[in-house]
Formats: C-alpha cells, sequence, structure tokens
C-alpha cells in the first residue's frame, strides 16, 4: 500500500475528507518551500502537492504561471526539486507527496532515469498534466511499475464515452478538476461538482479529489463535503507570491484545512 492509499483509508475509517495544498517547488526560493512542506502535516494537509516548474504551462493560470517563472528565475531545476523531497522525507516519513507538472522536463531527463530517482527520494505519484490516457505507455505505465501512483485529472467535458478511458490506467486518485479552464480563474460550486463526482464514483472505487476553483475555508467544506477532498492552490501561492511569512501562509492552509476536515 502506497502512501497515498494508506492515507485515504485512514480518512476513510475516520469518516474524514482529505485536504491537499499545492505550492511550487522553489518559489521563491529552496529554503521557503522546504518550511512549507515541513509545517503542512501539523497545518492538517493530508496531501502535499508540489509544483515542478515548466517555462510553458498549459493548465496554470497567472497565479501559479508567476510562481513557476520566479522559481525558474531562482534557478530551479528537477534536481532541487527531487533535493526538496529527499530534505522533507528526512523528517517525514508518512505524509504523500504528488509531483505535478508537464512531461517536458520528465522526457528531457530520461523516464527510467526521473522514476528510479523519484521513486528513491520519496515522491509517492505524479500528476503530469499534458499526457493523455493515449500516451499511457510512455510514463503512466512504467510510473506504476515504478510504484508511483498515476494520478489522472477529469473534467467538466470528460463524457461518459471518455471517461473509462480516464480511469483506465489512473491510480492513487482521481483529480477532478471543477471548472473549465486553467487554475484560478473561477470559482467552484458544490452544487455542479456533486452530480459529476458522482458519476465519476459510479466507474471507479479510486477517492475523488476535487481542485481549480477553491479560495476559502468554506469552499473547501463545501466541496469537500460532495467529494472525498478538496485541492488548493491559486490561493496559497499567491500569498507566497505577496511575499507573506512562512507562519502566516501555514495559517491560512490550516484554515484550509480545517474547512475541508468539518465536511
Amino acid at each position: 500500500m502506497t502512501r497515498i492509499d494508506a492515507t485515504f483509508a485512514r480518512l476513510a475509517a475516520a469518516r474524514r475528507k482529505a485536504f491537499v495544498a499545492y505550492i511550487m517547488a522553489g518559489d521563491p526560493d529552496a529554503a521557503t518551500t522546504l518550511a512549507l512542506m515541513r509545517g503542512m502535516p501539523a497545518a492538517g494537509v493530508d496531501v502535499i502537492e508540489l509544483g515542478h516548474p515548466f517555462t510553458d504551462p498549459m493548465a496554470d493560470g497567472p497565479t501559479i504561471q508567476s510562481a513557476g517563472q520566479r522559481a525558474l528565475a531562482g534557478g530551479q531545476t528537477m534536481d532541487r526539486t527531487l533535493d526538496l523531497v529527499r530534505a522533507f522525507r528526512a523528517g517525514d516519513a508518512a505524509t504523500p507527496v504528488v509531483l505535478m507538472g508537464y512531461y517536458n522536463p520528465i522526457h528531457s531527463r530520461g523516464v527510467a532515469r526521473f522514476l528510479a530517482e523519484a521513486r528513491e527520494a520519496g515522491i509517492d505519484g505524479l500528476i503530469v498534466v499534458d499526457l493523455p490516457p493515449e500516451e499511457d505507455a510512455e510514463l503512466c505505465l512504467p510510473a506504476q511499475a515504478a510504484g508511483l501512483a498515476f494520478i489522472r485529472l477529469a473534467t467538466p467535458t470528460t463524457d461518459d464515452r471518455r471517461l473509462p478511458r480516464v480511469l483506465r490506467n489512473t491510480s492513487g486518485f482521481v483529480y477532478y478538476v471543477s471548472i473549465t479552464g486553467i487554475t484560478g480563474a473561477a470559482a467552484a460550486r458544490a452544487a455542479e461538482v456533486g452530480p459529476e463526482v458522482a458519476r465519476i464514483k459510479a466507474s471507479t472505487a479510486l477517492p475523488v479529489v476535487v481542485g481549480f476553483g477553491i479560495a476559502s475555508p468554506e469552499a473547501a467544506e463545501a466541496i469537500a463535503g460532495v467529494a472525498d477532498g478538496a485541492v488548493v492552490g491559486s490561493a496559497i501561492v499567491g500569498r507566497i507570491g505577496e511575499g507573506r511569512p512562512v507562519a502566516e501562509v501555514l495559517a491560512f492552509v490550516a484554515g484550509l484545512a480545517a474547512g475541508a476536515h468539518r465536511s
């Protein structure tokens, strides 16, 4: 059982929803990222979603694009991202870490090398938004063979004909994108999300976690109430971009986590 599986099993046994927090590796520097990662479990974060910066993101809104540019300007590389996870793992062997990003940096490094290093560093799963199911042999299947979950995104445009293909090789959990568009572009609405989550859960035993458009404890509570958990990224990353102290960012994260856990 992976850390992701164990975490969702524990939460399900406690009848509790998951809270997933996203931050960008190296934004604004590695020390800040590591301090945030180390503080997140105590703030109530169940799964850490760590973004790896890429020059040409296709799913990220302005807030996360800016975070990626700051990280790249500061010299963030895949080596440094893996080192962050290693440093986090030195003090935390339980909290799942999911690496989110794009395929180009992985392809450039070499799939076999990347997967071996990711596994050794302590990464538990991958979200690679620009690899569709038709390309599963490229990374998804090798990742699962290496012991890493491959988390797939479903969206409001994933119809009943497309959904089985999306779910076929998904593992860890399903990430439902609550809106059509980029991160941070609109607010998620529980009344619209709930039926979509139910539709997905009718076809899979995996947890379904909802992200995009969640920016407050109240929104996290409402969305987690119709899913297995909530993901918040832009609202956290925006505060990092404003230069807020680590303690202040973590206090905001704790409020979001409390909202999700109340549902």
